[in-house]
């Protein structure tokens, strides 16, 4: 069984692969990088599978293997998650004895998130993983080419990042006009006023 999954895995990297390379070669770069994150993803998936980690709590350690102690809500806004889905993964990540969720005296509302030492000992198993897989994904390429690349799509995420900076300031700023136009009375025009008066 898990055979055939990875050679079905396999074979979806190679139509994805021949796709871009004789169907959309000139596709767009957002298709691009989705597919190639996804390649990148399930190349990870696989090794973490190995060691009875899902993929879904990758996200959360590698945060918090930077950072411990971080709010259920601040790891939630770090990893592009929403709330919910964040307090599922962290209490199967609790049940596995890779955290403990705690509130602090004084602050029933915040639930602070801290690696067990089995959570941190997972860093040294898993990290060379994805190291891995970089270095897979990499092979062949030009080191100057990789400098490129990063550069490259750090630009696309600067350039992402303001866009989306300008459209929230656009929608804050019409959600403040039609606020102020609702609560604005409506006035009659002065002929018209006039012409009402008895």
């Amino acid at each position: 069984m898990a055979a055939s999954r990875k050679s079905s895995e396999e074979n979806l990297s190679r139509v994805v692969l021949k796709h871009w390379r004789e169907v959309v070669p000139d596709d767009r770069m957002a298709h691009l990088v989705k597919d190639a994150t996804r390649a990148f993803l399930r190349a990870l998936q696989v090794r973490l599978a190995k060691h009875d980690v899902p993929l879904g709590m990758w996200t959360f350690l590698r945060i918090l293997w930077e950072k411990d102690g971080l709010t259920q809500r601040e790891l939630s806004q770090a990893a592009g998650v929403m709330e919910p889905s964040t307090v599922t993964a962290l209490r199967a990540m609790e049940t596995r004895g890779y955290v403990l969720r705690e509130q602090k005296p004084g602050n029933r509302k915040s639930i602070y998130v801290f690696l067990t030492p089995t959570g941190r000992w997972l860093e040294n198993t898993l990290v060379p993983l994805a190291e891995e897989v970089n270095a897979i994904a990499t092979e062949g390429v030009a080191a100057e080419d990789i400098a490129t690349t990063r550069k490259v799509l750090l630009a696309i995420l600067e350039n992402l990042a303001g866009d989306e900076a300008r459209l929230s300031q656009a929608e804050a700023a019409a959600q403040g006009n039609g606020s102020r136009r609702k609560r604005a009375k409506p006035r009659k025009p002065a002929a018209a006023a006039k012409q009402a008066q008895p």
